[in-house]
């Protein structure tokens, strides 16, 4: 399993990266891995205001939906179109070419609250 460092991870296995006050959002290879073959992505709507914990899309897979969590609050600033066409793109680059969407954070401070690379393997091995 793969996890960057660098990157910030929630308990429900998303990846976010923070860039000024931005995130992109994303599932992790063990998400990817647990669903099996990703066939449908329902994106969150452009500007839409998600709270952190609240559903912002599905994954959908051979195995199962997934709901996709914002992991902080703000507005989704940016969508991934490639996924409309590509839904694989999860499964074969889910840290790349397979992010999901990105928000406009609305409180930086929220941050503190993701695990770093540590804490999130130690979460996926126990």
């Amino acid at each position: 399993m793969i996890v960057p460092d660098g990157l910030r991870y929630t308990s429900d296995h998303e990846w976010v990266l923070i860039t000024d006050d931005t995130a992109r959002v994303g599932i992790t290879d063990y998400a990817q891995d647990a669903l099996g073959d990703v066939v449908f992505v329902q994106l969150p709507v452009l500007n839409e205001i998600v709270k952190s914990g609240s559903s912002a899309g599905e994954v959908e897979s051979t195995k199962s939906v997934s709901d996709i969590y914002a992991p902080l609050s703000g507005s989704v600033s940016g969508v991934n179109d490639l996924l409309g066409d590509n839904p694989q793109l999860i499964n074969a680059d889910p840290y790349g070419d397979g992010w999901i969407f990105e928000i406009a954070l609305a409180d930086v401070s929220e941050t503190a609250a993701l695990l770093d690379a540590a804490a999130y393997k130690a979460l996926t091995d126990g």
